[in-house]
């Protein structure tokens, strides 16, 4: 104990000798600084020593870094040495493991998604498969971050898992070696019709602008003539990887993006290197509130040089850039360093850190602040608020009953027995619901919880709460009751009412048994508004270059 108490003093003394030999800045700020760091190592010190309770000075020390950068942003966070190995995964996109993803579903672990070509998917591993126990390990009642790292080591190393599957009375057994796996950034591409192709992107990891290239390519080939990029709820990666996407679909050397921050020798200009592969194939990108940091990049660079749509709702609004700094002992600091520009010169970050309310909270950027600049055929864009879309389309409303049939996980379970009950007609990502199939579902349904609260019985209750709080209950309390009593949910009303949604929702999971996340994906488009909305927009040239078009 005695050893790793000096060995966090040490750190504590490292810090501050680091701070007070980097900084300079005037006399005074240099003062405050040392004098700051010299008050927390010696209150460190005497809590350490006289505190009533024994106390953990690695967790102590953790607590007051963690407080202390949540006052700046979300994105400036420490990395201890532990998990250097998560954070480069999450970067990279890459690890050592059985290439699976695993997940909690009304409490068991169990296989949620495979990754074709890797050693789960190869092996047989199912989704729906049960975790028992890996390399012997009992798992019942472990976390999925406790699971998943037992499954991930060196890659070549030895894994056995033992899982539960719908239809077999014994557990079934899998042997296979950990693997290098690299998750790619584009999960689907295809086309929509004989004239449409459309890309998924998912994320901004190496290779994403390889990935997004070839997809263009090959969709080309295959006689694609307009081009839908989905980048909704990408919640971005690496800038390089940005700029090497915008690079598909633009000129080389233009303007992407410029940094711009408080260490001026870092500030820089991002531009395409590249030939494009298309810059005159019409292009629409989806975009929506989980869009952010380099899915902002792109879009604001396709709708900055009038290069194509923006179609969807409003992204995150995230324009800040972050740079990982080393630090003593194997730990990194991942620091908000700049914001970003796009070409129009608009930041689209939403959010004021630098201004806090009292209670700690940040408002967005209002409108009377944001100030307007223009693309290249002269269209007005707005800057502080994400990227507003150029044909917006409310998202897409999931019923409370929905909600709760995917959140007791009882769509994910019911797919899992039609799949294994119902495998001869399920040959192709076109499978259909029929009205009988829906009927079994029902009566499935019947013993099992999935009572919900309505937005507005919600409301009512909110209703309720300060009539009595302000006296005026008993005067409004008869009108109230019959109003509630006729909103009153029911269960199987909503099942009726919500028949569509639900069928959708349990095609795409029924799907994704047999095609996996390919599957998913396809089986969503008809019931998608923003991909027919794209759709629609890209067979209707007029109606594209009028979007695109200063006087629209």
């Amino acid at each position: 104990m005695k050893r790793k108490k000096r060995m966090v003093g040490a750190v504590v003394f490292c810090i501050i000798l680091g701070a007070i030999f980097s900084f300079t800045t005037p006399t005074e700020r240099y003062f405050e600084i040392a004098k700051n760091l010299d008050i927390f190592a010696t209150l460190f010190k005497e809590v350490n020593a006289y505190y009533v309770d024994e106390v953990d000075p690695d967790k102590l020390i953790r607590t007051g870094i963690d407080a202390m950068l949540e006052s700046l942003d979300p994105y400036t966070n420490y990395i201890p040495e532990e998990e250097i190995e998560s954070f480069r995964t999450l970067t990279t996109g890459q690890y050592a493991g059985i290439g699976a993803l695993i997940g909690n579903v009304n409490g068991r672990i169990m296989i949620t998604m495979p990754y074709e070509k890797f050693a789960a998917n190869k092996a047989g591993l199912k989704i729906g498969d049960e975790i028992i126990s890996v390399n012997g390990v009992d798992v019942t009642g472990k976390s999925v971050s406790e699971i998943s790292s037992l499954l991930k080591g060196q890659a070549k190393t030895h894994v056995n898992l033992s899982v539960k599957r719908f239809g077999h009375v014994e557990p079934l057994s899998f042997e296979f070696s950990r693997e290098k796996i690299t998750v790619g950034n584009v999960p689907y591409y295809g086309m929509l019709d004989e004239a449409i192709g459309y890309i998924k992107l998912d994320d901004f990891t190496p290779g994403a602008g390889k990935e997004v290239s070839e997809a263009v390519k090959e969709l080309k080939d295959k006689g694609a003539q307009g081009m839908v990029l989905d980048l909704r709820s990408n919640p971005g990666g690496l800038l390089s990887e940005a700029v090497n996407v915008s690079n598909v679909f633009i000129p080389k050397n233009k303007e992407v993006v410029s940094t711009k921050g408080k260490v001026s020798e870092w500030n820089k200009t991002y531009k395409t290197l590249n030939n494009p592969v298309d810059t005159d194939i019409p292009l629409v990108v989806l975009i929506n509130r989980g869009s952010a940091s380099a899915s902002e990049i792109v879009s604001g660079v396709i709708q900055d040089y009038d290069r194509g749509v923006l179609v969807g709702s409003r992204t995150f609004g995230k324009g800040l850039v972050q740079t990982t700094r080393p630090l003593t002992y194997n730990s990194q600091l991942k620091v908000t360093t700049a914001k970003y520009y796009i070409p129009s010169g608009r930041c689209i970050q939403a959010l004021d850190y630098t201004h806090r309310n009292d209670d700690g909270s940040v408002d967005r950027v209002p409108d009377s602040l944001k100030v307007e600049f223009k693309t290249k055929k002269g269209r007005a864009v707005y800057d502080g608020g994400g990227l507003d879309p150029d044909v917006e389309i409310d998202g897409d409303y999931l019923a409370p009953i929905t909600v709760s049939l995917i959140s007791k996980g009882h769509i994910f379970n019911f797919g899992t027995e039609f799949y294994y009950q119902n495998k001869s007609r399920i040959q192709s990502m076109d499978f259909r619901l029929t009205d009988a199939d829906y009927n079994v579902f029902k009566d499935w349904l019947k013993d099992k919880d999935y009572d919900y609260v309505t937005t507005v019985e919600k409301t009512l209750d909110k209703l309720e709460s300060s009539a009595k709080k302000e006296q005026y209950y008993t005067d409004i309390s008869e009108q109230l009751h019959k109003l509630k009593k006729q909103v009153m949910h029911n269960k199987e009303i909503d099942l009726e009412n919500f028949e569509a949604q639900i069928k959708q929702v349990l095609r795409e999971e029924i799907v994704s048994r047999a095609f996996l996340e390919k599957g998913s994906i396809q089986a969503s488009f008809d019931a998608d508004i923003d991909i027919t909305t794209s759709h629609d927009i890209l067979k209707d040239r007029t109606r594209y270059d009028r979007l695109l078009s200063r006087n629209q």
